[in-house]
């Protein structure tokens, strides 16, 4: 009996179309890279913040998560021009954000509170009736990391962000994990390139 040899392999070689395909993608993604480097090169080094604490029980004395926003903000290098404290109430907020908007020097407004799911909670409502355009990505990528930590808890989580009159508006959790989290992980490392960007 005579056993058969099998046909020796040739390793497949990549068509034209295939190399060119892949040759336009790596093309793709190094000028995708460097279309970034060149937006964060041209951002501001400091960005000029108010920050805003949103409740009805806090007061400037035994707030966290405002002067943890603060801190994180300071040591990045950023400016922080004011820091208010208002009650849960939309209206109250929007008056907030619009005395901050009213003053040219303000590039971002972070504020933190109001954004879970309880009747009080109105910080979502009021911001995102103001944006003239939203950053959905920074909520999404918020409740991903969210969950990482607590679980499916994170779906409670309303944390939005966006732009209003090309001025970057961020609205954080009351939590000072939560805003540790948000300012640690998204804010601070792309703050100065939202802005430049929203300034273009």
């Amino acid at each position: 009996m005579t056993l058969s040899r099998p046909a020796p392999q040739h390793p497949v070689r990549p068509t034209l179309s295939t190399v060119a395909a892949r040759r336009a993608t790596r093309a793709t993604i190094h000028q995708t890279l460097v279309s970034h480097l060149e937006h964060k090169q041209r951002a501001p080094r400091s960005v000029r913040c108010a920050v805003i604490t949103i409740s009805d029980t806090r007061t400037l004395e035994t707030d966290t998560a405002g002067p943890a926003i603060v801190d994180l903000l300071q040591a990045a290098g950023h400016e922080v021009v004011g820091r208010t404290i208002v009650r849960d109430d939309a209206d109250m907020v929007r008056g907030a954000i619009e005395r901050q908007l009213a003053d040219p020097t303000v590039q971002a407004i972070i504020t933190t509170g109001g954004t879970g799911i309880t009747s009080r909670d109105s910080t979502y409502e009021a911001v995102a009736a103001m944006l003239d355009k939203r950053l959905d990505g920074f909520g999404e990528l918020f409740r991903m990391l969210s969950y990482e930590e607590i679980g499916a808890a994170a779906m409670l989580s309303r944390a939005c962000a966006g732009l209003i009159g090309g001025r970057v508006v961020a609205a954080l959790p009351g939590s000072e994990a939560a805003v540790r989290l948000a300012m640690d992980r998204l804010l601070i490392p792309e703050l100065s390139h939202l802005v430049g960007e929203a300034a273009r």
